[in-house]
């Protein structure tokens, strides 16, 4: 059962997958020129974390053994559905999502990656890109709350750019340093 809040936004969990050089899994829709991160609702009985790994499994082929969790988004990031695609007609209506980004780094191997391993598969090719790619090419919907992720997120990702220390910059996980966001982080090109 989905979760629909009182504002119209569907629960949902985001994943930022990574691995070993600090690229990003992309995903590209079943059937379509469509390209984007896991991503899929939550159930009225689950967690967000449980969310997560549920859709990664459903999504990627890929089990908790083969990822390790970086961290995630302190708040719930929202976007808007465009009006032509709320469905009026259901209720409650859906007007968008709020999402929980977790960023995970895969430590099992490529091959562990198994599209079909669901009866309807949601991908049907992926690919290692870079960081911030993604803020550029995913539907025009999603691009804010992309970027918004990406930029709280960054500091996990790239703790090098802290001087060896990372910053959670408000993201939960990874080292438990200084929360202030930083500085010396890259900027996300729009």
């Amino acid at each position: 059962m989905q979760v629909i809040d009182c504002d119209g936004y569907r629960a949902n969990v985001g994943i930022i997958l990574c691995n070993a050089e600090q690229q990003l899994f992309w995903g590209k829709r079943v059937g379509q020129e469509a390209w984007q991160f896991p991503q899929g609702g939550v159930h009225a009985e689950e967690t967000p974390e449980e969310a997560m790994f549920r859709e990664l499994r459903e999504e990627t082929g890929l089990l908790p053994r083969h990822v390790e969790v970086l961290g995630s988004t302190r708040h719930w990031l929202r976007y808007r559905l465009p009006e032509r695609m709320v469905r009026r007609h259901r209720r409650p209506v859906c007007i968008g999502q709020k999402q929980r980004w977790f960023l995970l780094r895969m430590i099992g191997e490529e091959s562990d990656v198994v599209l079909d391993a669901m009866e309807t598969p949601e991908f049907d090719d992926w690919r290692w890109i870079d960081y911030w790619r993604p803020s550029r090419e995913v539907v025009h919907f999603k691009r804010q709350v992309y970027r918004r992720a990406l930029c709280e997120l960054v500091p996990l990702m790239f703790p090098e750019l802290e001087g060896g220390r990372a910053s959670t910059g408000g993201a939960r996980g990874g080292n438990s340093g200084d929360s202030s966001p930083s500085r010396a982080l890259p900027v996300s090109p729009r």
